[in-house]
């Protein structure tokens, strides 16, 4: 088959793999992982060492370099300013306990010798973003426990390679008599390469787009560039040193608060996924299942001492001194899948001893492949299940965020308070703010696009935004900004009596349309076209009331409607799952029976 239909049908496939994960809830691994060995073993149809030839190995070094970058991008160091030392110790402390346990036990289950034992617990040391974050993504637990899983999985891929290196050039010194000299030279390398240029690459890169240098639409290019480049040059200098220049890379341009880098890291995410989804399904279709076989039940032993003894022993010795709890170190201990970096530095380095004639280094693929297999498929299924029994998981996404706590604000989240949907309100107005105070809801004082919230607005269990400022301009923001948390379909502003006339097609206005921004910008419009912020605020303040009715099977929405035709605007309803559904001006919902509705009665004449 030519090698462009073949990467076509692995787009095809991944993209299956990943929907599959949408729908199903489960991580897309799983389906990613099977989908290569389909293609793979099994039915023979893809073999990537033909399709790629000596530029596999290059091609998969440089994706999880992007991957790696992309993950250290999202490394804010307040985000774990509370928890930096459990992260420190989980990178130091952890990684050799890690690491003496698996040398300790691979050498006794498959009698290796200690230089390939160790050489095979370090592999086994990194998790890494590839496999952290799609777990992260389903298993949604706490913010700060997420945050330390991802911070542990960024950070222990460069200092994972740093120690297969080390090991590598101390077994290939000693197979040359040159004693342990070679390796701590390689060791000193392989940090002032990675940290030097990936400093100098991150301040320069940094510095090029705060100054503008380049229009926005290179941005994207460049850094993607510059991330290549520090790679590529940090391998040249000290081999495999690339991994650790664009973690340090990333990290700096992540902690420089005045540039922009919403766009940038938009792009990365999508060429990440692209690059995950692709690099697991090619690995998955490399793995020789009689090599496997031939290891008999020892890799399940391995994976029960990784899993029970080696993680939660790590957890407890880095969390000593912390303010985690039993289940914050329990689930900790749960997850530490290994991906990526396991895989394809095992393949390089299998490779290079088996040329050398070191005895057992055919064992390091399929041995690290079982530890890859065995830890996303335990972990993915039932890390989401042990999240929700330990109670250490977010609330569902179903809460609003209300932009603005004036008296329509706090009318509607007090309804939905009463119905057990989370809110949160908004506000730069102390006045409002103080009221919303005194009627028991939940208030965040300032802007919600501020960088004071950014650092401080808990979002746990919120998943739409209402927009109900009487500005115009300030709802157009606030669903800009919160488009991409959100999503389009989840930020709704109600707009002012201008616009609303201008939608609903009166003449006078229609040449108004100019000074209004775009539909895509501001938002779904809330409720009727007719119900403008002005007509909504006018109807409470003459004593109309928000009230919840509930359908049934003799009551339905065209009872309802026919009753409240003139007596009331629907604004939302809530389904028997609680989840709110929005009433958006010139879109049809038909709630069904159980479906919850709350409406603005007008008032009594």
């Amino acid at each position: 088959m030519e090698t462009s239909l073949m990467l076509a049908l692995i787009a095809f496939v991944a993209l299956v793999c990943q929907w599959l994960a949408w729908r199903s809830n489960l991580p897309a691994i799983l389906f990613l992982l099977l989908a290569g060995l389909l293609a793979g073993p099994v039915s023979g149809v893809l073999d990537p060492d033909m399709m790629f030839g000596d530029l596999l190995f290059p091609l998969v070094s440089v994706c999880v370099a992007i991957i790696l970058f992309e993950g250290s991008l999202t490394l804010d160091l307040a985000e774990i300013r509370s928890q930096r030392t459990v992260v420190r110790r989980l990178i130091t402390l952890g990684a050799l306990v890690t690491w003496v346990i698996v040398t300790c036990a691979t050498h006794w289950l498959f009698a290796l010798e200690w230089s390939i034992s160790v050489l095979f617990g370090a592999l086994t040391v990194v998790t890494g973003p590839t496999v952290i974050m799609p777990m992260l993504r389903t298993v949604r637990p706490r913010a700060e426990l997420g945050n330390i899983l991802r911070w542990e999985g960024i950070l222990i891929d460069p200092i994972g390679a740093l120690l297969v290196v080390v090991v590598y050039e101390f077994i290939a010194a000693q197979n040359q008599a040159a004693g342990v000299g070679s390796g701590l030279l390689a060791f000193v390398e392989i940090l002032l390469s990675g940290t030097v240029l990936g400093l100098a690459c991150g301040w320069l890169t940094g510095v090029a787009l705060a100054r503008r240098w380049l229009p926005e639409y290179l941005q994207n290019l460049a850094v993607l560039a510059a991330v290549l480049l520090a790679f590529t040059v940090a391998n040249h200098l000290a081999h495999e040193s690339g991994l650790l220049a664009v973690t340090l890379m990333g990290m700096w341009l992540a902690n420089q608060k005045h540039l922009r880098l919403a766009e940038i890291l938009h792009f990365k995410e999508n060429l990440t996924l692209l690059l995950i989804s692709g690099l697991f399904i090619l690995l998955a279709a490399r793995l020789d299942m009689t090599a496997v076989s031939q290891l008999g039940w020892a890799p399940l032993i391995l994976l029960a001492v990784m899993q029970f003894i080696a993680r939660p022993l790590t957890i407890w010795l880095s969390a000593i001194g912390s303010d985690l709890n039993w289940k914050d170190k329990a689930l900790l201990a749960w997850i530490a899948p290994r991906g990526i970096v396991a895989a394809a530095v095992s393949a390089l380095f299998a490779i290079k001893l088996q040329h050398q004639g070191v005895d057992g280094a055919a064992l390091l693929v399929p041995l690290t492949f079982c530890v890859i297999f065995g830890t996303v498929v335990f972990q993915s299924a039932t890390a989401r299940p042990v999240a929700r029994w330990l109670g250490v998981v977010e609330p569902p996404a179903n809460g609003i965020l209300f932009m603005g706590a004036n008296p329509i604000a706090r009318a509607i989240a007090s309804e939905l308070t009463k119905q057990n949907v989370r809110v949160l309100l908004a506000d730069s107005s102390y006045d409002n703010i103080q009221r919303a105070r005194m009627a028991g809801l939940p208030v965040f004082y300032g802007s919600p696009m501020s960088d004071y919230a950014s650092d401080r607005l808990d979002l746990a269990g919120l998943g739409k935004l209402m927009a109900l400022s009487p500005d115009n301009h300030l709802n157009t923001v606030a669903c800009m900004h919160f488009r991409d948390e959100f999503g389009f379909e989840r930020v709704f502003a109600l707009h002012s009596k201008v616009l609303a006339q201008k939608e609903s097609g009166t003449n006078n206005q229609r040449h108004k349309t100019k000074h209004h921004s775009a539909a895509e910008q501001r938002g779904l419009p809330l409720f009727d076209a007719e119900l403008s912020y002005g007509k909504f605020a006018s109807l409470l303040s003459q004593g109309a009331e928000l009230k919840t009715t509930r359908l049934t099977d003799t009551f339905d929405f065209a009872a309802f409607k026919a009753q409240n035709a003139d007596r009331s605007y629907w604004l939302l309803a809530i389904t028997p799952e609680g989840k709110v559904r929005m009433k958006v001006a010139d879109q049809e919902l038909c709630p069904e029976s159980g479906w919850r509705l709350i409406s603005l009665c007008k008032p009594e004449t």
